[in-house]
């Protein structure tokens, strides 16, 4: 029987599975899968999926990292699949669903500070690039965590490549509190 782990997208997968790892935990090993859905819409489509292959009473339910922003649409579709959380973020958890405050980039973000993840962005040389966006009047007046943010979600790959990035270079004492909860959640429930 697998453990479904449902993300946003595939920068969600990537930090989780190198987190896992670094964690110790052997996802393969624990037959714990993580789905990524390509937004957070179609989490009704894959709790249904997943919940008719190995939900109660023949398994563990799914559980899930989201956007805090997307808080009720999680919740919608977890009563929707007869899952019905307690109120507030609590509820969610209980479940086994954490959310990131805005999002996975922030979290990971100011975790590591500001200043330390342009120094990632200098080892992976691509500096330059993230100093011409610097300049740029929409972003010139903005945070260097706003501009980071922006640099993530710019450029196609980037997100991913960056999720990867923070994540193996983020103390594991440090690790954001919705990662290190579901990471927990998965350990626990494997």
């Amino acid at each position: 029987m697998c453990r479904y782990v449902l993300v946003e997208g595939v920068s969600d997968r990537v930090a989780l599975e190198v987190l896992a790892r670094r964690r110790g935990l052997d996802l393969a090993a624990d037959k714990v899968v993580l789905v990524s859905m390509d937004g957070i819409t179609n989490l009704g489509h894959f709790l249904a999926r997943y919940l008719a292959a190995d939900g109660p009473p023949g398994g563990v339910p799914p559980a899930g990292l989201y956007d805090g922003a997307e808080e009720r649409v999680v919740r919608r579709a977890l009563a929707r699949a007869g899952l019905d959380p307690a109120p507030g973020p609590a509820g969610l958890e209980a479940l086994g669903f954490f959310g990131c405050t805005p999002d996975l980039e922030d979290e990971l973000i100011r975790a590591l500070g500001p200043a330390a993840v342009e120094r990632l962005v200098e080892a992976d040389g691509r500096l330059r690039s993230f100093r011409t966006l610097q300049k740029q009047p929409a972003h010139r007046d903005e945070s260097l965590h706003d501009q980071l943010r922006q640099l993530m979600s710019g450029r196609s790959g980037y997100k991913e490549h960056y999720a990867a990035v923070m994540a193996e270079a983020v103390p594991l004492d440090r690790v954001p509190r919705p990662l290190d909860a579901i990471l927990a959640y998965i350990r626990v429930n494997r």
